[in-house]
């Protein structure tokens, strides 16, 4: 597939890259564009109440969800109301915008929006307008703030704090913006967010924060009983599937674990089928969360997933508390500008 081919390009290269210099200049233009628009407040929204971006400056995962789903529950450990607001990549609902529940299924919402619900109940609206998306969570819930799922560079929707997540192992590629290379964003963008978490970093650096992916249990499609890692032995052979941004990392973990995984990697986002999982050898399938939510319809005994959760340093939990109290305590703080 023509992604895979440039997916691999952009980090390992390729001379059939330069063709691609061009497109990436008038793509560089556009963004430019837009982003000066924005910093000039034309056509933006800015909501009653603080809102927060979680996104990337790059296409494909950087372990964006598990980091939302840590905020999440921070935010409410500090007794504050949270909603999310989401593209809901893939997603078909009936109408939008649209509030997920626990009982859609994946192809109304997506994945990731799902997940989201499934895990932690918190009310979520997907609409690729995302003003209008906060508009209509703000009708329906009393929030103390918002979280934009993605949208770094959805520039109709006005922030009050920029979150931009970096994979450690893969980094930034070759530096250069789509097509000619992976960046959304020209690299000066960094300088501009709030904070950068760096996904698999050891400590933190001048690049940003450290987080890390810590594996908890595996989780039974079927029963959704919650086994200890120990579960499956030192050895144990498995398939392993996962389609998600970068589905290396996931297979990492897994023989971080010690144990013994048959790739089966898939698109971020693919959608998939009962007869796509059987596999061979009758071996149990183990995959990531995102896919178990689409899965769990037609789940078979032998299927599980990895639960993970987010573990962000110290120095980044200091730094958000200060961040939800200035936010929170102090009011938002007023529109950028130019």
């Amino acid at each position: 597939m023509l992604s895979q081919w440039l997916q691999t390009a952009w980090y390992n290269g390729h001379p059939a890259l330069h063709l691609l210099r061009p497109l990436e200049g008038l793509y560089r233009a556009a963004v430019r564009r837009r982003r000066q628009r924005f910093l000039r407040g034309e056509g933006v929204y800015r909501p009653p109440l603080p809102l927060l971006v979680v996104g990337n400056i790059t296409v494909g995962g950087t372990g964006k969800t598990p980091l939302i789903l840590w905020l999440i529950e921070h935010c409410r450990k500090q007794g504050l109301h949270v909603g999310v607001v989401s593209r809901g990549y893939g997603a078909k609902p009936p109408a939008l915008p649209f509030r997920v529940t626990t009982q859609d299924s994946a192809k109304h919402c997506g994945d990731e929006p799902l997940m989201l619900v499934k895990r932690t109940g918190v009310p979520l609206i997907i609409d690729p307008n995302r003003p209008r998306a906060v508009q209509a969570l703000l009708q329906q819930e009393p929030l103390d703030l918002i979280l934009s799922d993605d949208g770094l560079q959805h520039y109709r929707l006005a922030r009050d704090l920029e979150l931009l997540l970096i994979d450690h192992a893969r980094g930034l590629g070759n530096r250069r913006c789509l097509p000619a290379g992976p960046l959304r964003e020209p690299l000066k963008r960094l300088k501009s967010v709030d904070a950068c978490l760096i996904n698999g970093a050891n400590e933190d650096s001048e690049a940003g924060f450290a987080l890390s992916l810590k594996p908890v249990a595996l989780v039974h499609l079927q029963t959704g009983r919650s086994e200890p890692l120990g579960y499956f032995p030192a050895g144990q052979k498995l398939h392993a599937l996962a389609a998600i941004g970068n589905p290396e990392r996931f297979f990492h973990t897994l023989e971080a674990l010690n144990w013994r995984p048959i790739r089966h990697p898939l698109p971020d986002h693919a959608r998939l089928r009962p007869e796509q999982l059987l596999f061979s050898p009758d071996l149990p399938l183990l995959m990531t969360e995102k896919d178990a939510v689409k899965c769990a319809p037609f789940a078979l005994q032998n299927y599980w997933y990895l639960k993970v959760e987010a573990v962000p340093s110290k120095a980044f939990v200091t730094w958000f508390d200060q961040q939800l109290a200035r936010l929170i305590k102090g009011g938002s703080n007023e529109p950028e500008t130019a």
